[in-house]
């Protein structure tokens, strides 16, 4: 079961809400969209004119300022509909977060407005040798004046293709390793291309693309932080987005258990429904058991950050084991479809696709083991 009883007045009245908008707008188009892999844009900006683009913007700056307990049964509920549009709705606004734990207050409410105007933002950091090592990266920040320079080429970037505002890591002293990256805030009127799309396997309602910067100029003041600090301050806003996109990797698992669930009690096998197999029983009884530690995980890494706590084992934690869990529960969920859970005529397929980069993006499920090992070190 859900933990709907468990949400406050405001937490369900938002849950009812969009998942009302995402059944009528959005679930009949997501087996069009995905084909074409496509982002729903008109569905975007329903969801943006009933303000759930401003959910994770602080008042001050015209959002809601929701908790992010809030914000992770929201994305759950998208994931639930489909995880690749949950993705590119939440990572429209996250390109803030970043900027929001280190930017100016005149960055911040420049960065929200843009958001709050149905703006799409992304984030930069991925490139060709440069993804889990993230002190590859080779995009550089040359001064010139009251400016930089920026050139590179970034890879699978979400929302690269309909991003307008990019959050970018550079390097702007080759020599200092990750203690000469830096992150600039660029929009993309200043110049910013769209290379390479990927035609991926899953989540295909959100675009991915090359981002290319070929002598890209912006301003001084739109570096985030000070000089040097960038390497640092992404590693901080990431540990604090893993457990947020992990929700949505809960919501498939979610559905894919409900689907399961309502399949084998209708199809029947040697004159019963399969749910009277014990065999089958056991393994949906397996996908309950890690849908809710899963989804506690999450909620707990969350609620860690409400609360301000040390959230770098909790994130690790969160991440690694609810992806882990999305990928286990659709694989299951096909097993009990059977033959019909391998056509594309029935959803349980594209659940198993969309659940497999949750162990790939936000840091490899192996470099969370990387980053709990470490913390395991310092703690004892």
């Amino acid at each position: 079961m859900e933990n709907y009883l468990l949400m406050t007045e405001e937490q369900r009245e938002l849950v009812t809400t969009l998942r009302g908008i995402l059944k009528k707008e959005l679930e009949p188009i997501v087996a069009e969209y995905d084909e074409k892999g496509e982002y729903p844009m008109h569905v975007h900006k329903i969801l943006c004119d009933a303000g759930f683009n401003a959910i994770a913007i602080p008042e001050q700056y015209g959002g809601l300022g929701l908790d992010q307990v809030t914000c992770a049964l929201l994305n759950e509920e998208m994931g639930k509909v489909d995880a690749g549009f949950g993705c590119s709705f939440s990572f429209a606004s996250g390109g803030i977060k970043t900027v929001l734990l280190a930017g100016t207050e005149e960055q911040k409410q420049y960065y929200a407005d843009r958001i709050l105007s149905g703006g799409i933002s992304c984030t930069c950091i991925t490139e060709a040798d440069a993804g889990s090592d993230v002190a590859a990266v080779r995009t550089t920040a040359v001064k010139d004046g009251d400016d930089y320079i920026l050139n590179g080429t970034k890879t699978f970037i979400s929302n690269g293709p309909i991003a307008d505002t990019f959050t970018v890591l550079a390097v702007t002293d080759k020599e200092k390793g990750t203690h000469g990256m830096s992150i600039f805030i660029v929009e993309k009127e200043r110049g910013v291309k769209v290379g390479k799309k990927e035609n991926k396997m899953g989540i295909r309602l959100s675009p991915t693309s090359e981002v290319v910067l070929e002598d890209v100029r912006v301003p001084a003041k739109n570096m985030v932080g000070p000089e040097g600090e960038g390497f640092k301050i992404f590693m901080r806003s990431l540990g604090r987005s893993r457990p947020l996109v992990m929700s949505i990797g809960v919501g498939i698992a979610q559905r894919a258990l409900d689907l399961a669930t309502d399949y084998a009690k209708t199809r029947k096998t040697f004159g019963k429904p399969i749910i009277e197999n014990q065999g089958v029983s056991f393994l949906l009884a397996d996908m309950e058991i890690q849908i809710q530690a899963a989804r506690n995980l999450v909620l707990y890494a969350a609620r860690c950050m409400d609360v301000g706590a040390d959230i770098t084992s909790a994130s690790a934690c969160a991440k690694a084991f609810a992806s882990d869990t999305a990928m286990k529960v659709t694989t299951d969920a096909v097993q009990v479809f059977g033959g019909y859970g391998y056509s594309r005529e029935y959803p349980v397929e594209k659940l198993m696709r969309d659940a497999k980069i949750f162990s790939i993006f936000e840091g490899t499920n192996q470099i969370q083991r990387v980053i709990l090992s470490g913390y395991l070190k310092k703690q004892h």
